[in-house]
């Protein structure tokens, strides 16, 4: 027999019917359903589809927000060999992202394909041993020349050969590479032509960094002055970003140093005598929890180290961003269609930030 309601009180009885106010709602597949009806349809699910859901319903904050928040976008993961370049190249081109922290190896693989190589279908079942013996790089199901690649670091390298020597950031150093490449479809190509500053906090991880690796053996070399990449500069031009913004917003795909730097990004801002934590946030990673690390840590806990703001609006969710970020993208791009947003105008005097 079913339990007798009398046993609850009053204001039990009022609990249990909030509680029990919205229930899930099945996806109703369709062959006219378009992916923004159907990361709509999400928000109404449960598990990993209603976080994905979440995670439209900030970006829908972000974008309605009159304050026009500036947006960090976050990059780490193997995303330029998953298949993303263009997915990446459009939320920047559509005006839905301000400023860009990235991976070295991504920004690296854009330079790559923009000089006209390419990544492959591979496999992970791979014999490894043979790849190495035909230079050919794996990336979990992808292949990369190797060959390519050591063309493409020396190229790097003599880039800044052509910069006056001295020191930059990261931002300055790309922004000058980006001018060199004759790719419209390049990430980087398009970060110049739109004016969103891009920072690599940890350049020297890379490719590119081996590439300046060969710049300063040979400025050393043939006794001359070269560049350096001033990593404590990103830090001041990053922070600059963040105390001049009305407020800011971050995606973070994946996690790893772009995640924590666009982070620390904010806890730098007191310098400048603010204090604020980012009023929007989302994250789409396959990081575990449980290991206490800083890629998976949730956005709650940022909370408690004043990155995230007490009343942001964020979400997470634990979907590989190779399905992930086609999904969000595609809703951007059709709920609000480019430009999404006018561009921002920034006004740098060397590393200081004269205004947004």
């Amino acid at each position: 027999m079913p339990v007798s309601t009398s046993r609850l009180s009053r204001v039990a009885r009022q609990e249990k019917k909030r509680l029990l106010a919205m229930p899930v709602r099945a996806l109703q597949p369709s062959a006219k359903l378009s992916v923004a009806a159907l990361v709509e349809g999400m928000k109404n699910m449960s598990i990993q589809a209603r976080n994905i859901g979440a995670c439209a319903e900030v970006l829908d904050g972000i974008m309605r927000d009159r304050r026009r928040p500036t947006v960090f976008l976050g990059l780490a993961g193997p995303l330029i060999a998953a298949g993303l370049r263009e997915t990446l190249r459009q939320l920047i081109a559509g005006g839905y992202v301000d400023v860009v922290v990235s991976t070295g190896a991504i920004l690296y693989q854009d330079i790559y394909q923009a000089r006209g190589y390419r990544h492959y279908r591979g496999s992970p079942a791979a014999d490894d041993a043979r790849l190495r013996s035909l230079y050919i790089d794996r990336i979990y199901d992808t292949y990369v020349d190797e060959e390519a690649f050591w063309e493409t670091d020396i190229w790097c390298g003599k880039i800044a050969d052509d910069m006056p020597p001295g020191a930059y950031s990261s931002r300055q150093y790309l922004e000058f590479l980006a001018g060199r490449l004759r790719d419209a479809r390049s990430i980087l190509t398009t970060c110049r032509c739109r004016r969103v500053p891009v920072f690599c906090p940890a350049l020297n991880d890379s490719s590119i960094g081996i590439g300046l690796t060969h710049h300063r053996h040979r400025c050393l070399r043939e006794q001359r002055d070269g560049i350096r990449i001033d990593a404590i500069q990103d830090n001041y031009e990053i922070a600059q970003i963040v105390a001049k913004s009305s407020a800011t917003a971050a995606i973070y795909i994946a996690g790893g140093v772009p995640k924590n730097y666009i982070n620390d990004a904010v806890v730098m801002g007191y310098i400048f005598g603010v204090e604020r934590g980012h009023e929007y946030a989302l994250q789409i990673t396959t990081a575990v929890t449980s290991d206490g690390g800083l890629s998976s840590s949730t956005l709650g806990e940022a909370q408690s180290w004043g990155k995230i703001h007490r009343r942001a609006r964020f979400a997470m969710a634990w979907v590989e961003p190779s399905v992930a970020l086609p999904l969000l993208a595609s809703y951007l791009l059709a709920k609000y269609p480019p430009p999404a947003r006018p561009s921002l105008h920034w006004r740098w005097e060397g590393e200081n930030l004269a205004a947004i």
